[in-house]
């Protein structure tokens, strides 16, 4: 493939590596150890995941988005910001956007570094699940926005073992064979929550997660403990902020919305995925 043209973008703390693919130059459905050997940190580029922005014949842009292990997921909140304006900078698309993803199409606008993302509508909301681990019962709930989501309530996220529980959460019974992200929620007041993500596909706690911030807030607002707009306090110190309407017993027109940050631009060179 020789030298790839890349840029490295973060999303309050995710950070992604993006390519314009419109020319083929990666096939997506035959990357094999492409996506992890890029995605891996201190010999490569570095990353929580990588998009290709590609084509489409129904709005502005396709994307594909994997995981740092590989794995192709359906949605991604805070690489689709970081998608958006890549496509902003590179010429691909206005201002106000529109791309494809696996789990349906996605609306974003694009203001300097503020990206403020709708969501798809977010299905299969379940409250109050009793799930035994280690022995021990956990209430957990669980939303899909875009991609699953199980939530556990907490009074201090601050003392969480997020990546062992978190770890054998999302492997659990209850949530296969899709498997689940897993967030702790701390309410601090109606308009304000702090929340730790383990997240399926890279296989640890990450800085921030924009579904499982979307997914928070709902999970909250479901238990009425937050009123939208809410701003969810990531790992990284960054804010997200979150917009909601209730429609019966769930929601729509859900958006989110956050900085995004261009970290630099090159050329991935074969060494670094060879």
């Amino acid at each position: 493939m020789g030298k790839i043209p890349f840029c490295k973008m973060s999303g309050s703390g995710n950070d992604f590596i993006l390519i314009d693919n419109r020319e083929g130059i990666l096939d997506a459905d035959r990357l094999g150890d492409f996506v992890p050997r890029v995605c891996v940190r201190k010999v490569s580029v570095g990353a929580d995941g990588l998009i290709l922005v590609e084509s489409s014949n129904r709005v502005n842009f396709r994307w594909r988005f994997f995981n740092s292990d590989g794995s192709e997921a359906e949605m991604c909140g805070n690489g689709g910001r970081c998608a958006a304006r890549f496509a902003v900078i590179k010429g691909i698309a206005p201002s106000r956007l529109s791309f494809e993803t696996l789990a349906g199409i996605i609306e974003a606008e694009v203001n300097g570094r503020q990206v403020k993302l709708q969501m798809v509508q977010p299905a299969g909301l379940k409250l109050n699940l009793d799930v035994s681990i280690d022995g021990q019962n956990h209430q957990l709930c669980f939303i899909n926005t875009g991609v699953p989501h199980a939530i556990k309530m907490v009074e201090d996220a601050a003392v969480v073992a997020v990546k062992d529980l978190g770890r054998k959460i999302r492997f659990h019974a209850r949530f296969q064979p899709a498997g689940t992200n897993v967030n702790f929620v701390q309410p601090v007041d109606r308009k304000h929550l702090k929340v730790r993500t383990y997240e399926r596909g890279v296989e640890d706690e990450t800085l921030a997660c924009g579904t499982g911030a979307v997914a928070s807030a709902l999970i909250a607002a479901a238990k009425g403990l937050i009123d939208s707009p809410v701003m969810v306090e990531t790992t990284g110190g960054e804010i997200l902020n979150i917009y909601f309407q209730s429609k019966g017993d769930g929601y729509e027109r859900v958006f989110l919305e956050g900085d995004t940050k261009v970290v630099y631009e090159g050329s991935l060179w074969e060494e670094a995925y060879k």
